[in-house]
């Protein structure tokens, strides 16, 4: 195996690892923030001489992670003020990355055998539903292997 897919092994591993890990975690409605100040009966105001920040700042922070405007600076910092850890991932939205992959795969697969197989109807050359259905598990099988540079590349 080369260097460049067992590093690239690794990277999935990570990732895959990470997915199982969140699998059923979800933010909060009120955020972090918030949640983990009211779990400790922390005030605003003592979550701000923690920090060194106005109280305000602790409430326009938690206002923030809500509508997606606080940064990952801002949430360590806040985080560590409590006591706690931010942690932060992006992991696959269902499955792993070889769901993404074999997905993407299979979407370019189908679009080029439906064009090849308009094609084939023109001149009366028509595939079986069953030997497209072959050539799309085959085409995709090889579009994974290969991954070729217009892998990503949407229509």
């Amino acid at each position: 195996m080369s260097v460049k897919k067992t590093v690239k092994k690794q990277y999935v591993q990570i990732v895959d690892i990470a997915a199982k890990q969140l699998v059923s975690l979800r933010k909060p409605p009120e955020g972090w923030l918030s949640v983990l100040r009211k779990a400790l009966g922390m005030s605003g105001a003592q979550v701000a001489i923690r920090a060194g920040v106005s109280r305000n700042a602790i409430y326009q922070a938690e206002r923030n992670e809500t509508d997606g405007a606080i940064t990952i600076k801002q949430m360590q910092k806040f985080a560590e003020a409590m006591g706690g850890r931010f942690v932060y991932a992006i992991v696959p939205e269902n499955g792993a990355v070889s769901d993404i992959i074999q997905k993407q795969a299979r979407r370019k697969a189908e679009d080029r055998i439906k064009r090849a197989s308009a094609h084939m109807a023109l001149e009366k050359q028509s595939l079986t539903s069953e030997q497209t259905a072959q050539r799309i598990d085959d085409l995709a099988n090889e579009l994974i292997r290969d991954m070729p540079a217009d892998f990503w590349k949407v229509k």
